[in-house]
Protein backbone atom coordinates (compact mmCIF):
# COMPACT_ATOMS: atom_id res chain seq x y z
CA UNK A 1 0.00 0.00 0.00
CA UNK A 2 2.63 2.12 1.20
CA UNK A 3 4.35 1.54 -2.22
CA UNK A 4 1.48 2.26 -3.81
CA UNK A 5 0.97 5.24 -2.35
CA UNK A 6 4.06 6.69 -3.13
CA UNK A 7 4.09 6.06 -6.77
CA UNK A 8 0.45 8.05 -6.77
CA UNK A 9 2.16 11.09 -4.92
CA UNK A 10 5.49 10.73 -7.65
CA UNK A 11 3.01 10.33 -10.62
CA UNK A 12 1.17 13.45 -9.05
CA UNK A 13 4.15 15.29 -8.44
CA UNK A 14 5.43 14.44 -12.02
CA UNK A 15 2.13 16.10 -13.60
CA UNK A 16 2.46 19.41 -11.49
CA UNK A 17 6.25 20.06 -12.53
CA UNK A 18 5.15 19.29 -16.31
CA UNK A 19 2.20 21.39 -15.74
CA UNK A 20 5.07 24.32 -13.98
CA UNK A 21 7.09 23.73 -17.03
CA UNK A 22 4.56 23.81 -20.03
CA UNK A 23 3.26 26.92 -18.32
CA UNK A 24 6.80 28.34 -18.22
CA UNK A 25 7.55 27.64 -21.43
CA UNK A 26 4.54 29.37 -22.82
CA UNK A 27 5.59 32.28 -20.52
CA UNK A 28 8.98 32.51 -22.27
CA UNK A 29 7.36 32.22 -26.11
CA UNK A 30 4.44 34.90 -25.39
CA UNK A 31 5.41 37.90 -26.81
CA UNK A 32 8.33 36.53 -28.92
CA UNK A 33 8.34 36.30 -32.75
CA UNK A 34 6.62 33.42 -34.47
CA UNK A 35 6.25 32.83 -38.33
CA UNK A 36 2.35 32.13 -37.87
CA UNK A 37 2.18 35.65 -36.63
CA UNK A 38 -0.49 37.18 -39.10
CA UNK A 39 -2.13 33.76 -39.88
CA UNK A 40 -5.28 34.61 -38.86
CA UNK A 41 -5.05 38.37 -38.29
CA UNK A 42 -3.64 38.99 -42.40
CA UNK A 43 -3.51 35.45 -43.99
CA UNK A 44 -2.70 37.28 -47.25
CA UNK A 45 0.55 39.89 -46.29
CA UNK A 46 3.07 37.51 -47.58
CA UNK A 47 1.48 37.21 -51.20
CA UNK A 48 1.32 40.88 -51.14
CA UNK A 49 4.33 41.51 -49.89
CA UNK A 50 6.19 38.97 -52.36
CA UNK A 51 4.10 40.40 -55.47
CA UNK A 52 4.85 44.26 -54.49
CA UNK A 53 8.85 43.50 -54.51
CA UNK A 54 8.55 41.26 -57.58
CA UNK A 55 7.11 44.54 -59.10
CA UNK A 56 9.51 46.89 -58.12
CA UNK A 57 12.24 44.70 -58.96
CA UNK A 58 10.82 44.04 -62.50
CA UNK A 59 11.57 47.80 -63.03
CA UNK A 60 14.95 47.76 -61.12
CA UNK A 61 16.46 44.48 -60.28
CA UNK A 62 19.13 46.40 -57.82
CA UNK A 63 16.27 46.68 -55.81
CA UNK A 64 16.17 43.60 -54.48
CA UNK A 65 19.90 43.92 -53.15
CA UNK A 66 18.90 47.16 -51.64
CA UNK A 67 15.78 45.62 -49.39
CA UNK A 68 18.39 43.08 -48.07
CA UNK A 69 20.51 46.21 -47.02
CA UNK A 70 17.99 48.05 -45.55
CA UNK A 71 16.88 45.18 -43.41
CA UNK A 72 20.60 44.86 -42.09
CA UNK A 73 20.91 49.13 -41.46
CA UNK A 74 17.35 48.81 -39.77
CA UNK A 75 18.26 45.93 -37.16
CA UNK A 76 22.21 47.30 -36.47
CA UNK A 77 20.47 50.48 -34.89
CA UNK A 78 18.02 50.01 -31.94
CA UNK A 79 17.04 46.66 -33.41
CA UNK A 80 14.64 45.24 -36.48
CA UNK A 81 11.97 47.86 -35.72
CA UNK A 82 11.86 50.30 -38.56
CA UNK A 83 13.51 53.02 -36.93
CA UNK A 84 14.99 53.29 -40.42
CA UNK A 85 12.15 54.31 -42.20
CA UNK A 86 11.49 57.09 -39.49
CA UNK A 87 11.46 60.85 -41.75
CA UNK A 88 13.06 64.06 -40.81
CA UNK A 89 11.18 66.42 -39.26
CA UNK A 90 12.55 69.79 -39.51
CA UNK A 91 13.17 71.17 -36.07
CA UNK A 92 12.00 68.79 -33.69
CA UNK A 93 13.14 64.76 -35.43
CA UNK A 94 16.65 63.78 -36.54
CA UNK A 95 16.24 60.20 -37.68
CA UNK A 96 18.34 57.50 -39.19
CA UNK A 97 17.95 58.16 -43.10
CA UNK A 98 20.17 61.22 -43.25
CA UNK A 99 23.21 59.04 -41.17
CA UNK A 100 26.77 59.04 -42.79
CA UNK A 101 26.06 55.26 -43.54
CA UNK A 102 22.82 55.76 -44.94
CA UNK A 103 22.42 58.87 -46.77
CA UNK A 104 22.56 58.56 -51.05
CA UNK A 105 23.01 54.84 -49.99
CA UNK A 106 20.16 53.04 -48.75
CA UNK A 107 17.65 52.09 -50.86
CA UNK A 108 14.02 50.74 -50.74
CA UNK A 109 12.06 53.11 -48.64
CA UNK A 110 9.63 53.29 -51.27
CA UNK A 111 9.17 50.23 -51.87
CA UNK A 112 7.96 49.32 -48.48
CA UNK A 113 6.09 52.51 -48.51
CA UNK A 114 4.28 51.18 -51.85
CA UNK A 115 3.55 47.31 -49.72
CA UNK A 116 2.37 48.81 -46.62
CA UNK A 117 -0.38 50.76 -48.56
CA UNK A 118 -1.05 47.51 -50.25
CA UNK A 119 -1.27 45.52 -47.14
CA UNK A 120 -3.41 48.15 -44.99
CA UNK A 121 -6.05 47.39 -47.99
CA UNK A 122 -6.33 44.31 -46.75
CA UNK A 123 -5.23 44.16 -43.01
CA UNK A 124 -5.31 47.66 -41.62
CA UNK A 125 -3.20 48.64 -38.63
CA UNK A 126 -2.41 45.04 -38.24
CA UNK A 127 1.06 44.55 -39.95
CA UNK A 128 3.80 46.28 -38.44
CA UNK A 129 6.50 48.38 -41.01
CA UNK A 130 9.30 46.49 -39.56
CA UNK A 131 8.10 43.23 -40.33
CA UNK A 132 7.58 44.18 -43.37
CA UNK A 133 11.08 44.96 -44.00
CA UNK A 134 12.25 41.45 -42.87
CA UNK A 135 9.42 40.04 -45.52
CA UNK A 136 11.01 41.67 -48.28
CA UNK A 137 14.64 40.97 -47.29
CA UNK A 138 14.23 37.87 -47.72
CA UNK A 139 11.91 38.13 -51.31
CA UNK A 140 14.63 40.26 -52.82
CA UNK A 141 16.72 37.17 -51.93
CA UNK A 142 14.49 34.64 -53.49
CA UNK A 143 13.53 36.71 -56.17
CA UNK A 144 17.89 36.94 -57.01
CA UNK A 145 17.76 32.89 -57.27
CA UNK A 146 19.11 33.09 -53.05
CA UNK A 147 17.61 30.47 -50.56
CA UNK A 148 14.14 30.84 -48.93
CA UNK A 149 13.02 30.89 -45.38
CA UNK A 150 10.20 31.16 -42.87
CA UNK A 151 10.45 34.68 -41.62
CA UNK A 152 9.70 34.66 -38.02
CA UNK A 153 7.24 37.95 -37.30
CA UNK A 154 5.49 40.08 -34.61
CA UNK A 155 7.61 42.81 -34.01
CA UNK A 156 6.33 46.38 -33.72
CA UNK A 157 7.49 49.71 -35.06
CA UNK A 158 9.53 52.12 -32.98
CA UNK A 159 8.66 55.54 -32.04
CA UNK A 160 12.30 56.72 -32.22
CA UNK A 161 15.33 56.52 -34.23
CA UNK A 162 18.98 57.55 -33.55
CA UNK A 163 21.41 58.84 -36.25
CA UNK A 164 24.24 58.48 -33.51
CA UNK A 165 23.59 54.60 -33.06
CA UNK A 166 23.88 54.45 -37.01
CA UNK A 167 26.71 56.23 -37.31
CA UNK A 168 29.03 54.26 -34.56
CA UNK A 169 27.19 50.78 -34.71
CA UNK A 170 27.03 49.90 -38.63
CA UNK A 171 30.42 49.04 -39.59
CA UNK A 172 32.22 51.24 -41.85
CA UNK A 173 33.44 49.84 -45.56
CA UNK A 174 37.08 51.09 -44.02
CA UNK A 175 36.66 48.26 -41.00
CA UNK A 176 39.28 45.98 -40.39
CA UNK A 177 38.36 42.13 -39.43
CA UNK A 178 38.65 42.82 -35.73
CA UNK A 179 36.66 45.65 -35.68
CA UNK A 180 33.96 43.58 -37.40
CA UNK A 181 33.81 41.13 -35.49
CA UNK A 182 33.61 43.70 -32.77
CA UNK A 183 30.38 45.55 -34.24
CA UNK A 184 28.91 41.87 -34.76
CA UNK A 185 29.25 40.88 -31.70
CA UNK A 186 27.77 43.45 -29.77
CA UNK A 187 24.64 42.48 -32.03
CA UNK A 188 24.69 39.13 -30.55
CA UNK A 189 26.02 37.51 -34.18
CA UNK A 190 29.25 35.46 -34.18
CA UNK A 191 32.22 35.94 -36.70
CA UNK A 192 30.17 32.94 -38.63
CA UNK A 193 26.83 35.20 -38.46
CA UNK A 194 29.20 37.63 -39.75
CA UNK A 195 30.90 36.09 -43.21
CA UNK A 196 27.66 34.56 -43.93
CA UNK A 197 25.77 37.63 -43.79
CA UNK A 198 28.58 39.23 -45.50
CA UNK A 199 27.50 37.02 -48.74
CA UNK A 200 24.42 39.52 -49.49
CA UNK A 201 27.04 41.25 -51.27
CA UNK A 202 27.72 38.71 -54.15
CA UNK A 203 24.37 41.04 -55.44
CA UNK A 204 24.34 44.93 -55.28
CA UNK A 205 26.76 47.49 -56.18
CA UNK A 206 29.11 50.37 -54.05
CA UNK A 207 29.82 53.93 -54.90
CA UNK A 208 33.04 55.06 -55.79
CA UNK A 209 33.34 57.05 -52.41
CA UNK A 210 33.07 53.82 -50.13
CA UNK A 211 35.79 52.11 -52.30
CA UNK A 212 38.36 54.70 -53.74
CA UNK A 213 40.86 53.94 -50.87
CA UNK A 214 40.79 50.15 -50.85
CA UNK A 215 41.62 49.84 -54.97
CA UNK A 216 44.40 53.09 -54.66
CA UNK A 217 45.97 52.44 -51.37
CA UNK A 218 45.51 49.15 -50.07
CA UNK A 219 47.92 45.97 -51.57
CA UNK A 220 45.29 43.10 -50.76
CA UNK A 221 43.88 43.43 -53.85
CA UNK A 222 44.30 42.25 -57.15
CA UNK A 223 45.83 44.64 -59.30
CA UNK A 224 44.23 44.34 -62.85
CA UNK A 225 41.17 44.12 -60.84
CA UNK A 226 42.49 47.45 -59.02
CA UNK A 227 43.32 48.98 -62.26
CA UNK A 228 39.99 48.25 -63.57
CA UNK A 229 37.99 50.10 -61.22
CA UNK A 230 39.86 53.12 -61.39
CA UNK A 231 38.83 53.91 -65.01
CA UNK A 232 35.15 54.93 -63.05
CA UNK A 233 36.75 55.75 -59.44
CA UNK A 234 38.97 58.78 -59.68
CA UNK A 235 41.80 59.20 -57.03
CA UNK A 236 40.93 62.84 -55.93
CA UNK A 237 37.16 63.15 -54.55
CA UNK A 238 34.06 65.22 -55.90
CA UNK A 239 33.28 64.07 -59.50
CA UNK A 240 33.17 60.33 -58.95
CA UNK A 241 31.74 60.02 -55.43
CA UNK A 242 28.61 58.80 -56.76
CA UNK A 243 29.71 56.04 -59.68
CA UNK A 244 28.60 52.64 -59.37
CA UNK A 245 30.16 49.72 -59.43
CA UNK A 246 29.10 45.34 -58.66
CA UNK A 247 30.33 44.15 -55.30
CA UNK A 248 30.16 41.17 -57.58
CA UNK A 249 32.12 41.24 -60.67
CA UNK A 250 31.54 37.14 -61.70
CA UNK A 251 27.55 36.89 -61.35
CA UNK A 252 26.14 40.51 -61.45
CA UNK A 253 22.74 40.12 -59.36
CA UNK A 254 22.25 36.89 -58.75
CA UNK A 255 22.46 35.39 -55.39
CA UNK A 256 25.02 32.93 -55.24
CA UNK A 257 28.14 32.08 -53.74
CA UNK A 258 30.72 34.05 -56.17
CA UNK A 259 31.25 36.78 -53.91
CA UNK A 260 33.50 34.48 -51.53
CA UNK A 261 35.53 33.55 -55.04
CA UNK A 262 36.07 37.31 -55.64
CA UNK A 263 37.51 37.37 -52.29
CA UNK A 264 40.03 34.45 -52.82
CA UNK A 265 40.61 36.14 -56.06
CA UNK A 266 41.40 39.40 -54.25
CA UNK A 267 38.93 41.14 -56.59
CA UNK A 268 36.40 42.66 -53.94
CA UNK A 269 35.84 46.38 -54.15
CA UNK A 270 36.04 46.82 -50.12
CA UNK A 271 38.60 46.78 -47.83
CA UNK A 272 35.97 45.10 -44.86
CA UNK A 273 35.49 42.81 -47.82
CA UNK A 274 38.79 41.57 -48.17
CA UNK A 275 39.81 41.98 -44.15
CA UNK A 276 37.41 38.32 -44.63
CA UNK A 277 40.03 36.38 -46.46
CA UNK A 278 43.05 38.08 -45.55
CA UNK A 279 45.45 35.61 -42.97
CA UNK A 280 42.84 35.52 -40.47
CA UNK A 281 40.62 33.94 -38.42
CA UNK A 282 37.63 33.84 -41.26
CA UNK A 283 39.91 32.50 -44.52
CA UNK A 284 38.80 28.68 -44.02
CA UNK A 285 35.20 29.70 -44.37
CA UNK A 286 35.47 31.61 -46.43
CA UNK A 287 36.94 28.67 -49.16
CA UNK A 288 34.33 26.38 -47.82
CA UNK A 289 31.79 29.11 -48.84
CA UNK A 290 33.66 29.58 -52.16
CA UNK A 291 33.48 26.04 -53.22
CA UNK A 292 30.36 24.89 -51.61
CA UNK A 293 27.11 26.87 -52.23
CA UNK A 294 24.64 24.82 -50.32
CA UNK A 295 26.82 25.58 -47.04
CA UNK A 296 26.47 29.17 -48.06
CA UNK A 297 23.01 29.59 -48.57
CA UNK A 298 22.22 27.62 -44.99
CA UNK A 299 24.38 29.53 -42.57
CA UNK A 300 22.93 32.78 -44.33
CA UNK A 301 19.50 31.93 -43.07
CA UNK A 302 20.50 30.67 -40.10
CA UNK A 303 22.06 34.28 -39.69
CA UNK A 304 19.60 36.50 -41.35
CA UNK A 305 17.03 34.82 -38.77
CA UNK A 306 19.32 35.25 -35.70
CA UNK A 307 19.60 38.91 -37.50
CA UNK A 308 16.24 39.46 -37.21
CA UNK A 309 15.82 38.64 -33.62
CA UNK A 310 17.68 41.44 -32.28
CA UNK A 311 15.81 43.98 -30.18
CA UNK A 312 12.58 43.32 -31.29
CA UNK A 313 9.47 44.87 -29.75
CA UNK A 314 7.07 43.08 -28.92
CA UNK A 315 3.96 42.56 -27.03
CA UNK A 316 2.59 46.05 -26.49
CA UNK A 317 6.11 47.62 -26.99
CA UNK A 318 5.92 50.51 -30.09
CA UNK A 319 2.93 50.79 -32.27
CA UNK A 320 2.05 49.68 -35.37
CA UNK A 321 2.73 52.85 -37.53
CA UNK A 322 -0.32 53.28 -39.75
CA UNK A 323 2.56 55.03 -42.17
CA UNK A 324 5.83 53.77 -42.02
CA UNK A 325 7.89 57.15 -41.52
CA UNK A 326 5.78 58.44 -39.17
CA UNK A 327 5.22 57.81 -35.96
CA UNK A 328 1.11 57.28 -35.49
CA UNK A 329 -0.03 60.59 -33.18
CA UNK A 330 -1.21 60.38 -29.89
Amino acid sequence: MASSTSSSTCHCCSLLIASCLFLLSSTLVYGQLTTSFYASSCPALESVVRSTVAQAMANDTRMGASLIRLFFHDCFVQGCDASILLDDVPGSFVGEKTAFPNANSVRGYDVINSIKTAVEANCPGVVSCADIVALAARDGTVLLGGPSWAVQLGRRDSTTASQSLANSDLPSPASDLKTLINAFGKKGLSARDMTALSGAHTVGFARCQSFRAHIYNDTDIDPAFAAAQQGGCSFTPGATDGSLAPLDERSGLAFDNAYYADLVARRVLLHSDQELYNGGSQDALVSKYSSNSASFFSDFVAAMIKMGNISPLTGTAGQIRASCGVVNSS
